[in-house]
């Protein structure tokens, strides 16, 4: 046995799930073994969850960087499968189940006697035609607070430049707390949302129109499903709200549970403007200076 799992606290686990870019096999595998080589230092169990790579590389390229992965997948400190096992078990992609599948594996490590889970998923399925797809963006914002800040679980979420539009990989990116390899996207026009590190909800940058419909559609859903009693939603860097933007947050906050408001902190002018014109938009928000 390896002792008691440490604590997860909610500032650690903006170190914990972490985007990492690659473009070609020298990047993949110089992240995967740094990766690997800590847990196994550590005493953690290691799973990869494989998409477009091949599993046997994966045991193949920690062989040749002096790392035994034969010896560790015996026993059972390394587990590798496929996204098709995973994330895509079922008939669509679910964030709400791949919540409990973390608790699962969390439970079923420190049973094997590891002092916690570290895992690599290959994100590049979410730039295919499968159902649930869509739905990655919603994942991304919400693991942050509903599972890294109750869990002794350290993810890195592989995303291959080469396999993912750049504007798709730049917001998705953009809702990890830490990134590695990430690339420059200065200049980038759009909307980013990003988890708060010390309390539940999210910050919004850029801009909420037309153009990045989707992004907050999906910022919208993760407001609606965190489990949290009160999400904050900070608005203090964003540029521009646009009407629809604002009708999906409301929506959102209809949606929740009663008593557990949104709550807008830096709300810029225009939208106290709407709220004036639009009265019941305000209703379940709380915002500040309203």
């Amino acid at each position: 046995m390896h002792g008691t799992p440490p604590a997860a606290t909610g500032a650690a686990a903006a170190d914990r799930h972490v985007a990492v870019e690659y473009s070609g096999h020298d990047e993949w595998a110089e992240h995967l073994v740094a990766f690997v080589r800590a847990g196994f230092d550590r005493g953690e169990q290691v799973r990869y969850f494989a998409d477009v790579t091949d599993p046997g590389l994966v045991a193949r390229t920690l062989a040749d960087h002096g790392l035994d992965a034969e010896d560790a997948g015996r026993r059972g400190q390394l587990v590798v499968a496929t996204a098709d096992e995973t994330y895509l078990a079922g008939a669509r992609f679910d964030p709400d189940a791949m919540t409990g599948l973390w608790q699962e594996a969390v439970d079923t490590a420190a049973a094997q006697g590891f002092r916690g889970l570290r895992a690599i998923g290959e994100m590049s399925w979410g730039a295919r035609d499968i159902p649930g797809a869509e739905r990655l963006l919603e994942y991304e914002l919400r693991i942050h607070h509903e599972v890294f800040a109750r869990l002794p679980l350290t993810a890195w979420c592989f995303y291959d430049r080469r396999l993912l539009p750049r504007d798709d990989l730049r917001v998705l990116a953009g809702a990890h707390l830490s990134r590695s390899g990430t690339a420059a996207y200065d200049g980038t026009p759009g909307l980013t949302v990003t988890p708060l590190k010390d309390c539940p909800g999210f910050r919004v940058t850029g801009s909420a129109g037309y153009e990045s419909r989707r992004v907050a559609a999906s910022a919208a859903d993760a407001l609606a499903a965190s489990p949290a009693g009160s999400v904050t939603l900070d608005l203090s860097v964003l540029d521009h709200l646009g009407i629809a933007a604002l009708a999906g947050i409301a929506a959102a906050s209809r949606r929740r549970p009663p008593a557990s408001p949104v709550r807008l902190q830096g709300a810029p002018p225009a939208l106290h403007r709407m709220l004036e014109l639009f009265p019941e938009l305000g209703e379940g928000l709380e915002v500040a200076g309203r």
